[in-house]
């Protein structure tokens, strides 16, 4: 009779008990053994811990950091999500609406809401933070987005706080309080960090809503980057109004962070046509008064644990009378 030399491989799982039994270890053990809680309670650990870590490493939650900014703003840490009241009436009658043009710079908005809800509880100021996003295809408007904030910011306000997205207050001295005895300019120039001629009243500008309708708001002649708030310098000059700054501020143009990256962000500086000109005159006339937008949606949301109202919006742009709101 003949027999086959083939013969079928064995298993010897009686031998690998025995070499388990003895101490033996081979190579690949622990991850070919059946894995058990133990095991994956310390891999989630060292995940866990690994996590927490990175955070720490790569977000800030300092508001007392003066330094310089990277090409993207850092994010406020996750503590900074715990905010303590929106709006407590204990603090005071007053109620500020902070107004924030806008267009396109997430970046510094995830920054700004956070830190400026923060900044305005310590020092219990109740307020509003109001985002006014342009969303046409016309060329930036800044005057007349804070003429919209200003008419969608709600009879539960009484004052406003005209604010630019990038500039963060770094001294808790300043004064954020109604301005009862007229405009206070916040950002003034011999604190910020860029702008010191003596009419500068831009980047961060407090006023009573009974104050800026003496006003008319802000000329909406003004399309593209500059000279809207030199504009607005006259018109408090014309309404008899008396500008006031702080005093007392020793950290001079450290006293704010400027967040924008000039390089990466470029301004739109171009002067069309008729608005070299145009741009040094004074709109007696418009303002509030002829201001035309619409409203495409208004949006409660929360960045960071703090609350904000965006509003998109469409400003309207006559072309007989400023042809210069858009490149064409």
């Amino acid at each position: 009779m003949m027999y086959s030399s083939r013969r079928k491989p064995v298993l010897y799982f009686k031998d690998d008990r025995r070499s388990e039994s003895q101490g033996v270890r081979r190579p690949g053990d622990f991850l070919s053994r059946k894995c058990t809680v133990w095991k994956l309670f310390g891999l989630c650990m060292v995940f866990v811990f690994g996590s927490l870590l990175w955070v720490q490493l790569t977000c800030t939650g300092d508001m007392s950091q003066t330094a310089g900014y990277s090409h993207l703003p850092q994010q406020p840490c996750p503590i900074d999500k715990q905010s303590s009241h929106v709006d407590d009436p204990s603090w005071g009658p007053h109620k500020m609406a902070l107004i924030v043009p806008f267009r396109e710079r997430f970046e510094e908005l995830l920054v700004f809401v956070p830190y400026m809800h923060a900044f305005l509880n310590k020092k219990k100021i109740r307020h509003k933070i109001f985002i006014i996003n342009q969303v046409d295809h016309f060329r930036f408007n800044r005057a007349s987005l804070i003429n919209v904030g200003f008419m969608e910011s709600g009879n539960d306000t009484d004052y406003i706080a005209m604010h630019d997205v990038d500039l963060l207050p770094q001294n808790e001295d300043l004064n954020y309080g109604f301005p009862v005895d007229g405009p206070f300019h916040v950002a003034s120039p011999e604190l910020h960090p860029l702008y010191h001629y003596k009419t500068y009243v831009g980047g961060i500008l407090l006023l009573t809503k009974k104050h800026y309708l003496a006003c008319n708001g802000m000329s909406n002649r003004f399309w593209g980057w500059g000279r809207e708030d030199d504009e607005f310098f006259r018109r408090l000059k014309a309404a008899n109004l008396e500008l006031f700054r702080p005093t007392g501020i020793t950290t001079g143009t450290k006293t704010f962070r400027h967040i924008h990256d000039p390089a990466w962000r470029k301004r739109d500086q171009k002067r069309i046509a008729a608005q070299k000109q145009e741009q040094f005159k004074v709109d007696p006339e418009g303002g509030l008064s002829n201001l035309r937008y619409k409203v495409e949606s208004r949006k409660e949301v929360s960045i960071s644990g703090a609350p904000c109202t965006v509003i998109n919006t469409f400003v309207e742009c006559d072309l007989n009378q400023t042809p210069w709101c858009q490149f064409s």
